[in-house]
């Protein structure tokens, strides 16, 4: 805690707006580039706010001395957060976390420690889902190709286009049968696909097929989705023999972590055409994409935005608030993340 003596003489830019009297310590953790107008909504009527990053911060002994006794960070996007952080805030009991995705939090050093983490829970959860079939639709009808195709003038000279493939009638293996995953298989059940996932552990009362490895689900599939956590186990886990097993009619959707995917593998099998297309949202080395992406009518590429919309955007700033709020309040978090 804070009294309205010390928050006015480190941090006024912060705290001007209302009396700051025993107000509950918070520590803003992000990159420059991550902002996301983080004061506009954690209030600083409910909470006081310490960024580091703030020019009055290097220049407040004090302010950096309350930052050493703060009990929860928050994490605004995908800021790392290791072993260095966490030594140089000793007293955080918690990261409360602004992205589904936690692959920049060192996990097994806030267990080791005993520090609770959340994520954004489900709040991106519809709008990735939406994203992802919208991508395998993309990669299977031809819809973004077929655009560059008329607007290049190309219909009037060569004829028709191409026939893209049906999606109804599609075996569809999902890796990751979480919050995104499921609303995923229930959006492409109405199209009349086929379900069938691969998760750490099978799901109690889902009616899909289960396989324990990616392998088999590949060769039981004709397009693979992946919307599962990126982890020591999980990276490059669509590796060539994944690959080889889906076939060269197979479709790989990615909106969960770019190193999932063994990218240059990928590459390769596209220059072969040794499998059908993809459709990428997210790439190993952010924001470059390999080059010989973009040369292909069958893949389809958007710049980590899946889940980036208004309604998504506000879901998620609701999300950390809860979580503030319930860890003041000594109540059960919103979003836990288990840490194993």
């Amino acid at each position: 805690m804070a009294s309205s003596a010390e928050a006015e003489q480190h941090h006024q830019s912060e705290t001007t707006t209302a009396p700051q009297d025993n107000l509950p310590l918070v520590l803003i953790h992000r990159l420059p580039q991550f902002d996301f107008s983080y004061k506009s909504w954690i209030p600083a009527t409910k909470f006081l706010l310490l960024d580091p990053l703030d020019p009055s911060f290097s220049s407040s002994p004090s302010a950096q001395a309350l930052a050493r006794s703060a009990r929860v960070l928050v994490c605004i996007g995908p800021s790392p957060v290791a072993a260095d952080v966490l030594d140089r805030y000793p007293t955080v009991e918690c990261v409360v976390g602004s992205s589904t995705g936690l692959d920049h939090v060192d996990l097994s050093e806030c267990r080791r420690r005993g520090i609770a983490v959340t994520n954004a829970g489900d709040a991106f959860s519809a709008d990735v889902a939406d994203y992802a079939v919208a991508l395998l639709i993309d990669v299977l009808r031809r819809v973004s190709a077929s655009n560059r195709y008329v607007r290049a003038g190309t219909w009037p000279v060569k004829g028709e286009y191409p026939l893209g493939s049906k999606l109804g009638g599609k075996q569809i293996g999902i890796i990751g049968l979480g919050s995104i995953g499921s609303m995923i298989a229930k959006r492409l059940e109405a199209f009349g696909c086929s379900i069938s996932y691969n998760s750490r552990k099978k799901k109690p009362h889902v009616p899909f097929p289960f396989y324990e490895n990616v392998h088999d689900l590949a060769t039981n599939s004709d397009a693979l989705i992946i919307c599962c956590v990126l982890t020591n186990k999980t990276h490059h886990m669509i590796n060539k023999d994944v690959m080889t097993a889906l076939g060269k009619e197979g479709v790989i959707v990615n909106v969960g972590r770019g190193a999932l995917i063994d990218e240059k593998e990928l590459v390769q099998f596209l220059v072969r055409g040794d499998i059908g297309g993809a459709g990428l949202d997210v790439y190993e080395n952010e924001p470059f994409v390999p080059r010989e992406l973009f040369g292909f009518d069958n893949v389809v590429l958007s710049p980590h935005s899946a889940g980036a919309t208004p309604e998504a955007i506000l879901a998620v700033q609701e999300v950390v608030r809860a979580n503030l709020e319930a860890f003041f309040a000594n109540k059960p978090l919103v979003s836990p993340v288990e840490l194993e």
